[in-house]
């Protein structure tokens, strides 16, 4: 990327301020800091006086931003650059090209002089047909065929005056279609008025059963969301649907409104002249066979990604509520990892998540070792004095849920609380590098056990070892650019992680790695240092650690936490830099700084404009002291579990009308999805989420809260059921299609690992099937030339 002159580098600072709601010279502070390698958890953290603010959702956004405008400025000048080499560059192109806002316009801009194979238009020009095509347009009262004999040439490869109208045609066409005026009035007109049309491919009814709501399907481009869209896009991209951008409702009325639009913008008047027929048939089919083809691929390209966009944004916003999820804290876990055949695996972590046993035991079919499973889980827990049992809510979950509720009803004395867990990922950790490297002794499979009684200890610390897109909480996540998602994932567990803070004497390289500032490299450099040399004292002792420099260390520091060290503000968030700040106060009150911390009174009459200075000013000040009251608070909520109904094991246990309690597993655009025990997510439409109107889901719920449904409907053969958050909502009340929401899906319902049928975290959910599109925006009022246009093609 070439570096930006000042002026685009402000130019683009504007643009941004005004899209985050910001001033330029706080974005521009913001970028400076960015280009000099801080991160956003940083800035938003400790750089508070440089950007006056900026909160992290808007500097994410920034940096975004940043990313797309940089590129667009590298196309653009790329695109002068080729324009100049080719000698066609005057000065109201470059002005043009120096004013286009997207790349969509850049391109439209760029297309006529865009290097490419020679087309019919060109080898058309190089027999001379150009002045055929430009005295039409002139001039239509020249009969074509006649004026069309003089450019007859066999050895231009022109046989008769048909091949010359046609070459004359073709220049016509392509250059109508570079028109970037015209070909950007026809983009918006056709985003605003289109309507995507789907129809089931041809002998694919059966085998594209599961996107039959879509086989005679309408719906207008601009309004349809984004989860029916991708929908639409995969059932295309596996041959199952065929995909059409009609230009309206009507779709005659729309096409000639098109065409008199190119007609337009070609200069053509329709009046009864000897060329009319031939100048209209020549803008039918720069439209039909050129315009409309490219700006559909366009449009549904664009709209791709905007829907591509909103889908990794609820992944983004469901990975944060799982990440950021309660934490039950230093207990001992016991975690099961439930099977049948292979048998449930057992795995027993200490307090600190150390691992100290495993076992093996086989209580369902086909052994059926009830009392011996239950003696074998007895004896673990009174071993390790354990508190929590932790049940992977896969396959014979159910069942084992039941066995360890016998198992705390034979033993009440030892208090142990069950729950189950989401064991979505856990497949992948066992398998996984970094779970060989953390037990190279222990088969694969006990492996899964202790993911699952670690997630239940600190959901944070287990879930940053997994890829983010195998914790099944997207939406369409295997439909969107994977780079993109990945991106936008790892930005969100870095907030997250950076958010709560990590005790550098416990964690693992894998947390390690999601701190502000270090990489995998010096996160595996921190956890060899203080396996050779003990637990860190001090947060300066950092700087021993190989490659974790001055600059590393500036981001990184106030992240991580050292508690029982040397310095009592190690266990804090006060940046190590801000330290002399604390030291002023301790010095002013004759306190030292063990007993300000916690001393919630006494902080609390501490004035932040007494302390400021060159550096450091209110903001920070001010969080400092939050800090001192309250030091390394935990933003996560309190702990809390679901219990779900005893008896109620199979989506054929489940009966209309029953009120259940059950986990959020996953949030999509359409609704929420809720783990009620039965190996199948329900759904809760958007439309029953509350007793109002809901227009984004997670205004209500999010992943990971305890909720409690009623069953509106189930149905067993296709594994859907449909739930309601509204208590009083009798059967068929609240439902797709009861006129409460417009965009509504039909129930569905995803396993218990948060698959759809098709092995995705969602799928195409029924429509509604009397959908139909909005009538066209009213063209402008010189739309008659289309009705001219459309009556002279008759003739």
């Amino acid at each position: 990327m070439q570096a930006l002159s000042p002026a685009l580098a402000r130019k683009i600072a504007a643009t941004i301020a005004d899209e985050i709601g910001a001033r330029p010279a706080q974005v521009e502070a913001a970028v400076g800091l960015l280009d000099e390698g801080a991160t956003v958890p940083f800035i938003a953290r400790y750089r508070k006086e440089v950007t006056e603010g900026l909160d992290d959702t808007q500097l994410r956004n920034l940096e975004t931003r940043l990313a797309y405008l940089r590129e667009l400025e590298d196309r653009r000048a790329a695109i002068l650059a080729s324009i100049d080499e080719q000698g066609k560059l005057d000065d109201a192109l470059r002005a043009d090209i120096e004013a286009a806002d997207s790349k969509s316009r850049l391109e439209d801009l760029y297309l006529p002089y865009k290097p490419r194979r020679r087309t019919r238009a060109q080898i058309a020009r190089e027999a001379g047909l150009e002045p055929l095509a430009d005295g039409l347009l002139a001039d239509p009262s020249r009969v074509p065929e006649t004026f069309a004999a003089a450019f007859v040439d066999a050895e231009r490869g022109v046989a008769d005056a048909k091949a010359a109208l046609e070459g004359a045609r073709a220049i016509l066409i392509e250059r109508w279609g570079e028109n970037a005026a015209l070909v950007g009035e026809l983009r918006e007109w056709l985003s605003a008025n289109g309507v995507i049309r789907a129809r089931v491919a041809d002998g694919k009814e059966e085998a594209g059963a599961k996107y039959r709501d879509y086989f005679d399907h309408a719906e207008p481009l601009a309004k349809i969301p984004s989860h029916r869209l991708l929908a639409l896009f995969r059932g295309r991209r596996e041959e199952f649907l065929q995909l059409e951008l009609d230009p309206g409702a009507d779709v005659e009325a729309g096409n000639a409104y098109a065409e008199g639009r190119v007609a337009l913008h070609a200069g053509i008047r329709i009046d009864n002249n000897a060329a009319d027929a031939w100048l209209g048939n020549a803008c039918r089919l720069a439209w039909r066979a050129k315009l409309q083809l490219h700006l559909m691929l366009d449009l549904f390209n664009q709209a791709r990604e905007k829907a591509e966009a909103e889908a990794i944004a609820v992944f983004g916003d469901n990975l944060k509520d799982l990440l950021l999820a309660a934490p039950a804290g230093p207990k001992a876990v016991l975690g099961l990892d439930p099977g049948l055949r292979t048998g449930v695996k057992v795995a027993v972590v200490d307090a600190t998540g150390k691992l100290v046993a495993t076992d093996t035991i086989y209580p369902h079919e086909p052994r059926r070792q009830w009392d011996q499973s239950l003696q074998s889980l007895a004896k673990l827990c009174k071993a390790h004095d354990v508190a929590l049992v932790a049940i992977g809510n896969g396959t014979a979950s159910r069942e084992t849920d039941r066995l360890a509720g016998e198992l705390i009803a034979r033993h009440p004395e030892s208090r142990l609380q069950k729950i189950v867990v989401s064991e979505a990922g856990a497949s992948v950790y066992s398998a996984s590098e970094l779970a060989a490297s953390e037990f190279p002794d222990l088969d694969v499979s006990l492996r899964g056990a202790v993911s699952i009684a670690r997630r239940l200890q600190d959901p944070l610390a287990e879930l940053v070892k997994i890829d983010p897109k195998s914790i099944g909480v997207g939406q369409y996540q295997h439909d969107v650019d994977q780079y993109r998602l990945a991106r936008a994932l790892d930005a969100r567990v870095e907030d997250c992680v950076n958010a709560v803070g990590v005790h550098v004497n416990t964690a693992s390289a894998a947390l390690l790695a999601r701190v502000s500032g270090l990489s995998a490299t010096v996160a595996g450099n921190i956890v060899v240092h203080r396996d050779a040399n003990g637990p860190f004292k001090r947060r300066s002792e950092l700087l021993k650690v190989p490659r974790l420099g001055e600059k590393t260390f500036e981001q990184c520091a106030g992240f991580l936490r050292i508690a029982d060290g040397d310095q009592p503000l190690d266990a804090s968030a006060v940046h190590p830099e801000a330290y002399p700040v604390v030291e002023r106060i301790v010095a002013e009150s004759g306190r030292d700084v063990a007993r300000i911390i916690g001393d919630g009174a006494f902080v609390r009459g501490l004035k932040a404009e007494r302390y400021t200075d060159e550096r450091f000013g209110v903001p920070t000040v001010r969080d400092i002291l939050k800090e001192l009251e309250k030091p390394g608070r935990d933003p996560r909520p309190e702990f809390k579990a679901a219990r779900f109904a005893e008896g109620v094991e199979d989506i054929k246990d489940l009966r209309v009308g029953m009120v259940l309690e059950g986990v959020v597993s996953n949030v999509a655009a359409f609704g929420a999805f809720v783990d009620i025990g039965v190996h199948q997510d329900g759904l809760v439409h958007i439309s029953a989420l509350a007793d109002r109107f809901v227009k984004d889901p997670r205004e209500v719920v999010k992943a990971g809260d305890i909720v409690k449904v009623k069953v509106l409907e189930v149905d067993v053969a296709r594994k859907r059921i449909a739930l309601t958050r509204r208590l009083d909502d009798a059967p068929g009340e609240g439902r797709p299609g009861d006129g409460r929401n417009a965009n509504a899906p039909g129930a569905g319902g995803r396993d218990a690992r948060g698959r759809d049928a098709g092995g995705r975290s969602a799928d195409n959910r029924g429509v509604r099937r009397d959908a139909r599109p909005p009538k066209p925006a009213a063209p402008p009022p010189d739309n008659a030339l289309a009705a001219a246009f459309a009556k002279a093609l008759k003739h």
